[in-house]
Formats: C-alpha cells, structure tokens, sequence
C-alpha cells in the first residue's frame, strides 16, 4: 500500500537524489516504520535523514546510510545474510524484504530482546537473532552471500572474512589510524578477497564479546 506520509515521500526523495537508485531498497525503507525502531522521545523525528540514538548507548543509522550499505550489497531474495550488531532491529528489518534469511548477532541482550520484539510486531518471519560476539561471526550456519557489518573494526575481521561465500560479498566501517571511519566493501573470489574503499561513516565501535548488562 502507497504510504502518502510528506515526511516518507521527501526521505525517499532525498534518497533518490543522493544517489539510491535500487528501487527494492527503496521500497524496502518505504516498507519499513523506523518510528517503530526508535524510542517515543524521537519517533517525530524517525523520518529524518539522520542516526539518532537508542539504549546501551548505540545509534540508529542514518537512512542514507542503510540505504546506501544495503545498495552496495547488490540482494537478492536467494541470498543468505549475516548481519553484525542488530542494534534497534531497522537494518534488519531493510534487509528482511531483500534477501531470503537474515541472521544478525548483537552483543546487547537488551537490544536485542527489543529488537525480536519489533519483528514480530511486524509480521517479519525470516530474521534469525542471537546474543553474541559479532566477530567470531556466525559459524553454525556459515557461508554466508553476504555480510553487513554495522560498527567500526580497526580491520576486515578475519572470521567473518572467513565466513562469507565465493562470489559474495561485504561490506563493513573501518577505522584508520588517524581515528577516521570509512566504509568498505569486500568481494571474496577463488583468489581471495578484493577491497573497495568508498565512502566515509561514523559508527559506533566494534567490541569483542558479550556485553554485560545490569
């Protein structure tokens, strides 16, 4: 159903003159309520194109961005997925109408809880979640199509490297030595891997483990 919200229509507009040409991802964000992924105090400013933030002292990104990460991934609704750091679930959710299953770990028991919650308020069946520590990846279910990778590494973690299929591909924040953050896209072929850096971010950092939460 045509969703006649102004605020929808300018996002997917900007989105579009930003450089989002995949009219499924588009239909993905339109598809998706991010005011549903955001606590009251924001929800009248869900449909900015901006990050805002959410508990355990995370964000939600920005649309452009999950637009535009979701984009380089090129989906399909063949593929497998494995996404690191669920965060508030919206990213998630995006991928859910693109791709055939969706597996994403996040290490804040909190979030996550809120995000399964959301899912299933949602009617969104092809999500598998789990607490735990996004670089060992996933390895019970592993290769993966593709890999999206939500906070920033000091470098490509080599498990989930591991982890991804030949001929897949993905894409993950890194952080340089000067503290700048830019995104990069990886393509593993029967050589190895092939990096793409493109452009710059700003993503909470990737941590080691399980957090421990009161």
């Amino acid at each position: 159903m045509f969703n006649s919200d102004p605020r929808l229509i300018r996002l997917i507009m900007s989105l579009r003159n930003q450089g989002i040409s995949d009219t499924k991802v588009l239909a993905a964000i339109e598809r998706v309520p991010r005011a549903e992924f955001v606590s009251r105090d924001f929800a009248g400013e869900a449909l900015a194109d901006r990050a805002l933030p959410i508990e355990c002292g995370q964000t939600i990104s920005q649309p452009y961005i999950v637009a535009y990460m979701t984009q380089q991934l090129a989906l399909n609704d063949r593929l497998k997925v494995l996404e690191v750091g669920t965060g508030s679930g919206y990213q998630a959710a995006v991928l859910s109408h693109l791709c055939r299953r969706v597996y994403t770990i996040e290490r804040y028991r909190t979030l996550l809880r809120a995000a399964e919650a959301r899912f299933a308020a949602l009617g969104i069946t092809n999500i598998t979640s789990m607490a735990g520590d996004g670089m060992k990846g996933w390895p019970a279910q592993a290769p993966f199509d593709r890999i999206m990778v939500t906070a920033a590494a000091g470098s490509v973690p080599e498990k989930l490297a591991d982890q991804l299929k030949i001929g897949g591909r993905m894409i993950l924040p890194l952080t340089d030595d000067n503290g700048d953050q830019s995104l990069l896209l990886v393509e593993r072929d029967s050589d190895g891997f092939i990096e793409k850096p493109l452009i710059p971010v700003r993503f909470v950092p990737l941590v080691p483990g399980i957090a421990k939460e009161m």
